[in-house]
């Protein structure tokens, strides 16, 4: 390796794209291809990186295998920050089996978790915690620690496991440090952030508040009843009971929550889950065919009982009832959600991330960016939708810039 390609991967490992750019901007080499590839995708060229990747790709002789190797987790790190989540998984599987047969166990931890990130995003996050399991990140260096500790942080999060969270993020500020790359430093303060951010708003008579994770946990183990709107289920500390799918009975369910113990009349019932004006006899057949179904539904954990102008939920030894709902006020949180982590994504991979119709992700895209919450750049399968990072939600591009080596 000459002494220009060294420098080139040292700038980018200490987070410096510019400077890595500067000694193999002019070289058309497979190792320089390679690192100008890595180099435009830590300054967010994409597509640029990703043809700059697949020339060094093609360049790089048959029996270069690690070289092609780290060409391949390079572009599927690539796909990932596109939010392409549409790759094939074969590929990066079989560039991670050439990378440990060789010894390259430092890329092949990466290519494993640019797979755990992406089966985390994708809602899989058991096979992502199997995946993240096999890891031994005490033979990692520090860059690569501080990756692992944001995977760990990232699941426990999503499984709402706090306590494990803050040790993970403690484990991945400690290896950043060591490391001295910026990027990876401020990602690590990101996902801090994220445990000081509202992730859920509480909603009821009297009692509308915004709580971060930590209150969610805490109110998910209490003996409470919650209706979750942002997940589509019914628990208490026990059980749980799914309404994924039926928006209609979530609707019904979610009126039934917020004005608990107390009634809802047929005509705001009609209205929140039909959105329609109560005006004739079948609407109120249609209410009693969907209560009829949601009462087969919460029998685990609650009651629907009728009234002399409407229905009363009724929890079934439980405290009290608590409806979580997204911090904004929004028919489409979840969306939102996933949009907040400052990417630009496409309508293709939020269908695929919420696991919903492609068709339906567009309608809440069109309604979204008709009130200013979106907005989209490109056009037909080229575009792309974002909203403004906020704080608590920021994803950096973290690639191993040691591709030239074999």
């Amino acid at each position: 390796m000459d002494a220009l390609i060294t420098a080139a991967a040292r700038a980018l490992a200490a987070g410096d794209p510019l400077g890595a750019l500067d000694r193999v901007a002019l070289r058309d080499d497979p190792p320089a291809l390679a690192l100008r590839g890595i180099a435009m995708a830590q300054l967010g060229d994409f597509a640029r990186a990703r043809t700059l990747l697949r020339s060094a790709a093609r360049a790089f002789s048959p029996r270069q295998t690690l070289a092609r190797a780290r060409c391949v987790v390079a572009e599927a790190e690539i796909a990932f920050a596109a939010r392409d989540l549409g790759q094939p998984d074969k590929p990066l599987e079989a560039a991670r089996a050439v990378l440990e047969q060789q010894g390259d166990w430092a890329n092949a931890a990466h290519a494993r978790f640019v797979a755990i990130r992406r089966l985390s995003l994708l809602g899989a996050l058991d096979q992502a915690e199997a995946q993240l399991n096999e890891i031994d990140p005490t033979r990692l260096p520090a860059s690569l620690q501080a990756i692992h500790g944001l995977a760990r942080a990232g699941l426990a999060i999503r499984k709402l496991d706090i306590a494990t969270a803050h040790s993970a993020l403690t484990h991945a500020s400690d290896a950043a440090h060591q490391a001295h790359i910026p990027a990876l430093s401020a990602e690590v303060q990101d996902a801090w952030q994220v445990l000081d951010t509202p992730a859920a708003r509480i909603t009821g008579p009297g009692d509308e508040r915004l709580l971060l994770l930590e209150q969610i946990q805490a109110l998910l183990d209490s003996p409470m009843l919650v209706i979750d709107d942002r997940r589509q289920l019914l628990q208490d500390a026990h059980k749980q009971v799914s309404l994924a799918g039926r928006p209609v009975l979530m609707a019904l369910l979610r009126s039934l929550g917020e004005a608990w113990p107390a009634a809802v009349d047929r005509a705001t019932l009609i209205a929140r889950a039909f959105n329609l004006k109560l005006s004739d006899e079948s609407h109120r057949a249609r209410l009693r065919v969907e209560i009829g179904r949601l009462r087969v539904l919460l029998k685990p954990l609650a009651e629907v009982s009728a009234t002399a102008d409407g229905y009363a939920l009724i929890a079934r030894g439980q405290p009290g009832v608590a409806v979580l709902a997204w911090p904004q006020d929004t028919h489409y949180g979840d969306v939102l959600a996933l949009l907040m982590d400052g990417q630009a994504w496409s309508s293709s991979a939020l269908a695929l991330a919420l696991g919903i119709s492609q068709r339906s992700v567009q309608r809440a895209l069109e309604s979204l960016a008709s009130a200013g919450k979106v907005q989209a750049f490109g056009r037909g399968r080229a575009a792309r939708w974002l909203i403004p990072p906020l704080p608590g939600f920021a994803t950096a591009l973290l690639l191993t810039p040691t591709l030239p080596s074999d």
